[in-house]
């Protein structure tokens, strides 16, 4: 598994892990103000963007192929930073490979297992008849049947691509994303907690981390964490507060 990234920057390298239905894209207004001191690494994760697709949809197969990816770099020990789903990946590298990282920084989610919530997102997606729709604004109204917010179906339909035919595709595996579901939804689990530097940035708005998870499962992983709330985001906090995630992660990394 080969993915697909692209590179801006110099100095510490830092990787960034974008979330479910997310494209390396996401991250792309503020990977260029950190790339003013940190040589970054935007990432597609498997089955997502331009990366490639497999059926196999898992957080220690999303783990060995970030590895995999730092080796084809040759950069030992970036920090990762990653959002939701890239979080968890980025939590379960850390915890597997904890030589291979200087230091962690988590965005929105807890290493716990989350109920599915996702479903309205996946039937929305799968019901639109892609082979028929000629325009963009034909697929937004399909969208829209299910999901009544503007600013999600914007950001889903980011990964709509036409294809050589002419017509409309995802870029994300959608199939396989949809039959591994349950496993996007598991808990990070180890026996050996990761011992380095670890931020958590929660949106104040978001209830994917709770006051219990951050005594319970995130205190006992990660030993020497920091857990920051910035009040007025939800679960995009970088979308919705780039300048305070900015702040947080530049200061974050660049403490001894």
């Amino acid at each position: 598994m080969k993915l697909h990234y692209k590179e801006m920057g110099h100095g510490q390298p830092l990787l960034i892990l974008h979330g479910l239905f997310g494209t390396l894209d996401n991250w792309q207004t503020l990977a260029k103000r950190f790339a003013e001191h940190y040589n970054v690494f935007l990432v597609d994760l498997r089955n997502h963007g331009r990366s490639p697709h497999s059926e196999e949809h898992d957080y220690d197969a999303m783990a060995e192929d970030v590895l995999r990816l730092v080796d084809e770099l040759q950069i030992p020990t970036p920090a990762i930073m990653g959002h939701s789903m890239g979080g968890k990946v980025a939590m379960n590298y850390a915890l597997k490979y904890p030589t291979r990282i200087t230091k962690l920084i988590v965005v929105d989610i807890a290493p716990k297992a989350y109920p599915p919530h996702h479903d309205e997102i996946i039937d929305a997606l799968q019901s639109v008849d892609l082979a028929r729709v000629t325009s963009r604004g034909e697929v937004d109204a399909q969208l829209a049947k299910q999901i009544q917010e503007e600013d999600v179906r914007l950001f889903l339909m980011k990964n709509l691509y036409r294809k050589e035919d002419n017509t409309f595709g995802w870029r994300m595996n959608l199939d396989a994303i949809e039959r591994n579901y349950e496993k996007v939804a598991e808990a990070i689990t180890s026996d050996v907690p990761f011992k380095k530097h670890t931020l958590f940035i929660k949106g104040g708005r978001s209830r994917y981390i709770k006051p219990e998870d951050i005594y319970g499962s995130i205190e006992r992983l990660f030993t020497l964490v920091e857990v920051e709330t910035i009040p007025n985001a939800g679960h995009w906090v970088h979308a919705e507060a780039p300048d305070q995630v900015y702040e947080l992660v530049t200061t974050f990394l660049s403490a001894d």
